[in-house]
């Protein structure tokens, strides 16, 4: 459909990327992945026609429609509901008809109807006849409320002035416009940074079950797991292409780059004994034939090259958290409303010493309401206790509209810094890939992912004992993300994530709080616990209505041992699809750790003999073929428990 062509981009003297090239196939679902920086938005304002490369192009035919999401955009500021400015999407319809006019016409002037021109001309009727059928008049107000549900709208919400919004729920109208535009490419840009985990999932199925292309910059790793089945990378200028999601691809990388350093370390090795070989017999006639030959062996050798992988990342470590009370944080009867808009409605709430919870649910339900009014910033009614001692990091969500735009990097902390830390503030800034001349560039003048570094530096200033953090992982890259989460692992005090990042939320928290009518519902385990568990509770409000509404009617005895055995073989399915999949993930950790065993054992190759080497390379090998058959063992097993949930909520009891 499109083909990317030998790009270039310089700004200044600074190089981003050069000949990149790739294709956009009809069907492809795309992961662009790569540090903050590498050039990823870059490429997509390219690809949509919004930045001119300064070598390269894009090629394609001149009828595909284009839906482009940017990371920040201008949103809709017009005076009018929010069903009406997603139905706006639908201009186009009129477009689409003047044109199928105009083929009708040109039909009609054929004579040769083998040509390449008639066939061009009928692929091009139907495609537009396809649209036109998918999106008439009739169905234009379905399709836009569907879209609206799926994406988090109520149906009291369609009516509501857009300007009622904010920015994240006004992207969101942005993200329906496309999705009911139904363009043959989709170019997304962190579609879900302003989506909750309900509306990421939908999302995740729209998408998978879209019927033109997909390409998205993403650092969901769950998401782009759900959705891709290609990965494109960008690292240090070069584009690496991988026919696999971005789980499958980590594994490809390493791999292909042990690969080459196994096959460097050899040929230097060659390299050096025909060296030694030809500097030992250079002057002996004997060996004349042989020491010219060696030599020409040399100059034909195309040398290996090992990738060179920018390994640049952020570098946490928290404080030791001072010991505080055994209750951090107590709430009764809490409430909080915003004029007539009740949020949160008599909350009680214990988070105990030592705690690492999540708080989930649909965007506008409390949770950075609750998150405020922990850290002072809002008042409410009812009973707050902080506990004994207690110390507490906030990380805002909007925290880039909280830092002074007019501070240079290093003011933002040389402000709030008190006592000896302020001799390490180079030291933290650094681990935060602030250096050089960073520390001295304006807010104003950050990106998103920068923002998002320099506020987690700010938490390093002090030794905090409860951290409140309101969507950390916000244009992070996968790396940095994961490197945060492993800081927080280590973490040794209290912790309060709100977050929608399910692989962040995964092996991190114990406890998931879910906010929903007002109220908070505790969840004991993981986030996949949390999801799986939410959607049995779904299936059995369902089964009590039903229930219900059959005892109000006839009660049938028979009928309901029936529905009581089914669902007895239901539970006992699932519970066996659940422990395969758990089965497959213990089984994957454990390979894991043995590969980054033998991983640091080739990582050091002057510390082993040659014999230990090419063994721990052989056990290397055959780990790496096993980890990625129960990587898709494991993809298989989640995929049957996935279908198998969606086959229970389409049950009609």
């Amino acid at each position: 459909m499109i083909s990317v062509n030998n790009l270039c981009v310089r700004f200044g003297g600074f190089e981003l990327f050069s000949n990149l090239g790739f294709m956009i196939n009809p069907r492809d679902r795309i992961g662009l992945v790569g540090k903050n920086g590498a050039g990823k938005s870059t490429l997509l304002k390219i690809i949509c026609g919004e930045i001119t490369p300064d070598e390269g192009n894009i090629s394609g035919s001149s009828d595909i429609q284009i839906g482009y999401l940017p990371q920040q955009m201008k949103v809709s500021n017009k005076s009018i509901s929010v069903l009406e400015d997603a139905k706006t999407a639908f201009k186009d319809i009129t477009i689409w008809e003047a044109k199928l006019e105009k083929i009708n016409a040109k039909l009609l002037e054929v004579t040769d109807f083998e040509s390449d021109e008639y066939l061009k001309l009928i692929e091009q009727l139907s495609l537009l006849n396809e649209k036109l059928a998918v999106f008439g008049s009739e169905s234009i107000e379905s399709e836009t409320e569907k879209i609206l549900k799926g994406l988090g709208f109520l149906p009291s919400d369609f009516s509501r002035g857009v300007t009622e919004f904010s920015g994240g729920w006004r992207m969101r109208i942005e993200l329906a416009k496309i999705l009911l535009q139904n363009p043959e490419i989709i170019l997304l840009d962190e579609p879900t940074n302003h989506l909750d985990i309900e509306a990421i999932q939908w999302l995740e199925e729209f998408l998978s079950n879209y019927k033109g292309a997909v390409l998205m910059i993403s650092h969901d790793r769950a998401f782009l797991d759900n959705v891709t089945n290609r990965t494109l990378e960008i690292n240090a200028g070069k584009l690496y292409d991988y026919k696999v999601s971005y789980s499958k691809f980590k594994v490809l990388q390493q791999e292909r780059i042990q690969q080459q350093i196994a096959a460097y370390e050899n040929q230097q090795k060659v390299i050096n004994d025909t060296e030694k070989f030809i500097e030992r017999f250079r002057y002996k006639a004997t060996k004349a034939n042989q020491v010219q030959s060696r030599i020409k062996q040399l100059g034909k050798l195309d040398l290996v090259e090992i990738d060179d992988l920018d390994n640049a990342a952020i570098n946490i470590k928290f404080p030791p958290a001072p010991r505080s009370g055994d209750i951090v944080v107590e709430t009764k009867e809490l409430s909080k409303a915003y004029g007539n808009h009740q949020v949160l409605k008599n909350v009680d709430f214990i988070i105990e010493r030592g705690e690492k919870v999540a708080f989930v649910g649909r965007n506008g339900e409390g949770k950075t309401t609750l998150s405020r009014i922990f850290v002072g910033d809002l008042e409410y009614d009812g009973v707050l206790k902080i506990g004994h001692n207690v110390n507490i990091g906030y990380f805002a969500q909007n925290q880039d509209e909280l830092l002074d735009p007019e501070l240079t990097v290093f003011e933002t902390l040389d402000k709030v810094a008190v006592g000896d830390i302020r001799t390490k503030i180079r030291d933290i800034l650094g681990s935060f890939l602030f250096s050089g001349e960073d520390i001295d560039k304006k807010v104003k003048v950050l990106s998103g992912g920068e923002h998002s570094r320099l506020s987690l530096a700010k938490l390093l200033l002090e030794p905090y004992n409860l951290l409140v953090l309101d969507e950390p992982t916000n244009h992070l890259d996968i790396r940095s993300k994961d490197l945060l989460k492993q800081a927080l692992l280590k973490y040794n005090g209290t912790l309060i994530l709100v977050s929608h990042d399910r692989y962040f939320l995964d092996g991190l928290v114990e406890k998931v709080y879910e906010f929903r009518d007002k109220k908070i519902k505790q969840h004991i385990g993981g986030i996949y616990d949390f999801i799986r568990r939410r959607k049995i509770e779904n299936i059995n409000e369902i089964e009590k209505k039903d229930k219900q509404i059959k005892i109000d009617t006839q009660k049938n005895t028979s009928d309901n041992k029936q529905q009581y055995l089914e669902r007895k073989e239901r539970s006992k399915k699932l519970n066996s699809l659940e422990k395969k999949v758990k089965k497959h993930e213990e089984e994957i950790e454990k390979l894991e750790s043995e590969i980054q065993g033998l991983n640091n054992i080739l990582s050091e190759p002057d510390k082993h003999d040659e014999k230990k080497l090419a063994v721990t390379y052989q056990m290397f090998s055959k780990l790496n073929e096993k980890l990625e058959k129960e990587m898709i063992a494991w993809e298989d097993a989640s995929q049957e428990l996935e279908i198998f949930l969606k086959e229970i909520e389409n049950i009609d009891l």
